[in-house]
């Protein structure tokens, strides 16, 4: 069959989401991802709960994790503060989260295709999906869930894509049994930060994200990690201790914080294809998972009701995204321009060890409310 109500280019946490939803509705449904199942992926592997009552309308059931309840925030000098994390989260990989998802999705029926598409194409109200191989699927809509940038994005003449993206991040996880179960730890370094974080089989996930300025001064990971990250006395510490699990970090460049539209020549975007939030929010894979929900619901309105043409849709789907998201992802901007500054952060940092109060506002709105099912 090469034809579908949906299209999902892109297997990831918002496109595997929105497959679940929109297969309970009865479409059909196909998902392109160009990686076999499970596999590691570069992310801070840390989820606010606010996306467990939707995940458990899905059917999805989550492995047993450590639960996160404090933060810890450091800058290079070594100030630092801890605070409560009021909704409060849980560490889950990547590599079982997006495996546990397409599980659920097969079990449903969804079509998972180990595939690459290199085009999309609208034309007479539908769509036209081609792969490398030269074959071309049909839908009603195409959902584009392919992540942080894409050949894709080239050709389909993202603004974007055409601005300088000077971020690298790169991701490895550790065995340091001392780290705490509950914390999630942001430490900031020359350049850039670092988040640490339990996942599911008790490993610390380190992942941080620098600019090019910074790293390319030094010859290499290793290098970088001696003479810049550990100028950081908690990274230093943790660095000393840690015993790297993967033979070599994960790393991904050329990441775009850029604005993005949530819909582009007709296509639903959905996770970091809208939009990338910083990472030191912490908030990415809940906002993936939020997106992919109300894309469906979008999509499952269009159908059932037959009250939206499609023009009608995607100014719904636009309008949720920007109320849902928008803030949040300025907020990020914001945050990540302060603590990349070295006296901005140092005065920031011992205005919020005195506030409470501040601190409580700050993480409140770069997190969302529960996500209703």
């Amino acid at each position: 069959m090469d034809n579908f109500d949906v299209i999902i280019v892109g297997g990831g946490l918002a496109g595997l989401t929105a497959a679940i939803h929109l297969r309970r509705q009865n479409y059909d449904v196909a998902v392109f991802e160009s990686k076999p199942y499970p596999h590691h992926k570069v992310c801070g592997e840390y989820i606010s709960n606010e996306v467990k009552p939707y995940l458990e309308f899905l059917g999805v059931s989550l492995p047993q994790t450590f639960q996160f309840n404090e933060m810890l925030l450091s800058i290079e000098q070594g100030k630092a503060l801890k605070a409560n994390l009021p909704m409060g989260g849980f560490g889950l990989s990547r590599y079982t989260f997006d495996h546990l998802l397409y599980q659920r999705a097969l079990e449903l029926g969804v079509n998972v295709f180990i595939k690459s598409v290199n085009s999309i194409k609208f034309e007479n109200n539908k769509f036209r999906v081609g792969l490398e191989s030269g074959q071309e699927y049909i839908s009603k809509f195409v959902i584009g869930a392919y992540g942080k940038r894409g050949v894709l994005d080239k050709g389909l003449g993202r603004s974007f894509i055409q601005k300088k993206s000077p971020w690298l991040a790169v991701k490895a996880h550790y065995k340091l049994d001392s780290f705490p179960n509950n914390l999630v730890a942001i430490h900031n370094f020359r350049g850039g930060y670092g988040g640490l974080s339990k996942t599911e089989s008790g490993a610390v996930n380190f992942c941080y994200l620098v600019s090019y300025d910074s790293f390319k001064k030094e010859k290499g990971i290793a290098d970088f990690n001696q003479n810049i990250i550990a100028r950081n006395p908690y990274l230093n510490e943790f660095l000393n201790d840690a015993e790297m699990l993967f033979e070599q970090p994960l790393t991904i460049g050329q990441i775009s914080f850029h604005k993005k539209k949530p819909v582009e020549n007709h296509i639903i975007m959905c996770g970091d294809t809208a939009g990338l939030i910083h990472p030191l929010c912490g908030n990415g894979m809940a906002m993936a998972i939020h997106s992919a929900k109300i894309a469906s619901e979008a999509i499952n309105a269009f159908f059932k009701t037959g009250l939206w043409n499609r023009s009608q849709l995607e100014l719904e789907y636009d309008t949720q995204w920007k109320h849902l998201f928008a803030k949040r992802l300025w907020m990020g901007r914001q945050l990540q321009a302060i603590l990349l500054n070295p006296r901005l952060s140092n005065l920031s940092m011992g205005i919020l060890a005195n506030s409470p109060y501040i601190v409580n506002k700050l993480i409140k709105n770069t997190h969302g409310k529960i996500i209703q099912s």
